[in-house]
């Protein structure tokens, strides 16, 4: 996609050009103008591909559907008109759920404010602050920049006093996920406001409501992100500590999995969440003393057929087995026949067999009990397979590399059953297809006893260095 950016004017205006000049049909001359920019490397996402109304007959230009759909509602809530509230939030937001184009053309022709004006005079109304939270909902999502210090109170506000009611509290913590996305100033505005002690009370006051609970696990492992390019340092590392030691978060999310276990959506999401909160080598242990890793294995037992389970489960003990200790207690758990069976059973997935790698190769490292257990599983073999259905997936041939890697290097009796199963071949073929590889396949061919030619990377010359 290309990095270049044009205001929907002129757009718009190249449209009207193809009809008028060179007389297109309204769809060709939309088609062709998208054509056209898209040739000069123009990103296209946040522009809507419509034909706008002609002109009126005084000349003046009219808007697109959107923007008039904003008018609307923009006079409604001028005029402080409740009854017509409903209708035009409704539509509003029908719209705004389209595509991103058509909420940031309304984004920037100042739909926040109408939007928050709409909040505040709902107050009063359950039902129409409902409404209006699912507006500002769909409406954040993808720009988290509109919402201001005065939404960020207003929803703190709402999710305190009206704790009790499960469908606000989903949609004000609908709000506060598309606004912290890529977003760290609001992120940590709002665990300074509190947050955090609001979602993990979300979990644990609505723990019969899935939504509820997927929604604010959700949020909670949002709040650990690092994901905005603006920002050189985030504070995710913080807020996981945050929610582990002052909301007991862990134990919070592993309860919460109890009243769900038919259900794979939440499991998968409070599976996802806890993963992001093993940040540190005694949170890993705490997971396990909670309960949390027979809760994993069981899932991976139970939803080996729903592949989103499989790879946020596989993603979470890959988590924990930082602790060594956490490493012994996962084999024991028999943990690695179910992981090797889930890349043989979804080895058409490149996710699932790059986390299945990515776990087997943590319980490996520094571990040579657990090597055995992983060979005699048929853990190389299904990394080998693994890297075979997938040669152009970097991410999977480097974790089979180190996994391999890590079952030889304090264990050479594996070499050769490894060798024979076809591994120099595989490794050398990754090494040549991804640069990204090179290291690590070299360090498995070398541990394997294979030839490795080894090239010093950097040398002096005449006092300085080259490459």
């Amino acid at each position: 996609m290309g990095s270049k950016q044009i205001a929907q004017e002129t757009f718009d205006d190249a449209v009207q050009e193809n009809i008028t000049e060179f007389e297109m049909d309204p769809e060709e001359a939309v088609r062709e103008a998208v054509q056209q920019f898209e040739s000069q490397g123009v990103d296209l996402s946040n522009i809507v591909k419509a034909v706008r109304p002609p002109a009126s007959e005084n000349g003046q230009r009219q808007k697109h559907q959107i923007l008039l759909t904003l008018d609307s509602l923009g006079n409604a809530v001028a005029d402080s008109a409740l009854a017509e509230l409903p209708e035009q939030l409704s539509t509003f937001t029908a719209q705004c759920k389209e595509q991103l184009a058509f909420r940031y053309l309304a984004g920037q022709n100042g739909a926040y404010p109408v939007v928050f004006s709409a909040c505040q005079l709902a107050s009063g109304d359950r039902d129409l602050l409902l409404q209006a939270f699912s507006t500002l909902s769909a409406l954040l999502d993808g720009q988290p920049d509109l919402l201001d210090a005065a939404g960020q109170e207003l929803l703190l506000q709402v999710l305190r006093e009206r704790r009790e009611d499960a469908e606000m509290t989903l949609a004000g913590i609908r709000c506060v996920r598309h606004a912290c996305l890529k977003h760290e100033q609001n992120r940590q505005d709002f665990v300074k406001g509190g947050i955090l002690p609001l979602l993990t009370g979300a979990i644990v006051q609505h723990g019969n409501s899935a939504d509820v609970v997927r929604t604010a696990a959700s949020a909670l492992r949002i709040m650990t992100f690092d994901d905005d390019i603006r920002v050189p340092f985030g504070h995710a590392h913080d807020h996981a500590k945050m929610i582990v030691l002052e909301n007991d978060g862990l134990r919070v999310l592993i309860e919460a999995g109890k009243a769900f276990t038919d259900n794979s959506a939440v499991l998968s999401e409070l599976c996802a969440t806890l993963s992001r909160l093993s940040v540190r080598n005694e949170f890993c242990q705490e997971i396990v003393d909670l309960g949390g890793l027979n809760f994993m294995v069981t899932l991976l037992a139970d939803c080996m057929e729903h592949p989103d389970v499989v790879k946020q489960v596989l993603s979470a003990i890959r988590a924990v087995a930082g602790n060594d200790d956490v490493k012994d207690a996962i084999v024991d758990a028999g943990a690695t026949e179910l992981i090797v069976l889930a890349i043989s059973h979804h080895l058409g997935n490149p996710q699932i067999c790059e986390q299945g790698c990515a776990a087997l190769c943590m319980l490996a490292l520094r571990k040579p009990e657990n090597c055995g257990v992983i060979m005699e599983g048929g853990g190389a073999l299904a990394a080998l397979q693994a890297m075979k259905a997938h040669p152009r997936e970097v991410a999977v041939q480097k974790q089979a590399c180190m996994l391999i890697r890590n079952l030889v290097s304090r264990s050479r009796d594996f070499s050769q059953p490894i060798l024979e199963m076809g591994a120099e071949n595989l490794i050398t073929e990754a090494r040549a297809a991804h640069r990204d590889c090179d290291d690590v396949a070299r360090a498995a061919l070398r541990d394997l006893g294979c030839k490795v030619e080894l090239r010093e990377l950097w040398t002096g010359q005449k006092g300085s260095l080259a490459q």
